[in-house]
C-alpha cells in the first residue's frame, strides 16, 4: 500500500523554461520552498515567486564559468537522504541539509549543439554534469523524492 506524501520543497534547475510557470506558481499556492540557481532562479524570482538560490543553502557560489552550481553535499544530501532512516535525518540536521522532495532538471541540448555546427568549446560546454547526476540521485532515492525530467 503506497501512501501519499507532501513535499514541502523542490529544486528546481532547467535549461528549457517552456511550462515552467504554471508549475512554479502551484508550488508557491502550496507553499512548497523552491531552490534554484542561474537562470531558472531568474526566470523564477522575474515571476514575482520566492526562490531560494542555491548558493544560500551551499553557502558556495557558482563556479567554474557556471560548470559548478548543484553539485555539492548540501544539495546531493537532500536529495539522497532517507526519511526513514533515524541516522539520515540526524545527520541533515547537524549539518543543516534540507531536505528536498521533488527535483525538477532538464539537460543542456548537446545532440542539437552538435547538430548546429558549434565550435568544440561550446560543445563541451554543452555536456551535462550536474543535471545527470540530480536525475540519478533522485532516482537512487525514489521512495522520497519525485523526479521530472
Amino acid at each position: 500500500m503506497s501512501s501519499v506524501k507532501k513535499a514541502s520543497s523542490a529544486l528546481i534547475s532547467v535549461f528549457h523554461k517552456d511550462g515552467l510557470e504554471p508549475i512554479v506558481k502551484k508550488f508557491q499556492e502550496l507553499g512548497i520552498t523552491i531552490y534554484s540557481t542561474g537562470g531558472t532562479e531568474k526566470f523564477i524570482t522575474d515571476l514575482g515567486i520566492d526562490v531560494v538560490p542555491v548558493e544560500d543553502v551551499t553557502s558556495y557560489p557558482s563556479i567554474l564559468g557556471g560548470r559548478v552550481k548543484t553539485l555539492h553535499p548540501k544539495v546531493f544530501g537532500g536529495i539522497l537522504n532517507r526519511q526513514d532512516n533515524e541516522s539520515d535525518v540526524a545527520q541533515l540536521a547537524e549539518f543543516e541539509i534540507p531536505q528536498i522532495d521533488i527535483v525538477i532538471v532538464d539537460l543542456y541540448p548537446f545532440e542539437k549543439t552538435v547538430a548546429s555546427g558549434a565550435s568544440e568549446q561550446d560543445i563541451i560546454e554543452k555536456i551535462d554534469i550536474g543535471g545527470i547526476s540530480l536525475i540519478r540521485a533522485a532516482a537512487k532515492n525514489f521512495k522520497d523524492v519525485t523526479c521530472v525530467s
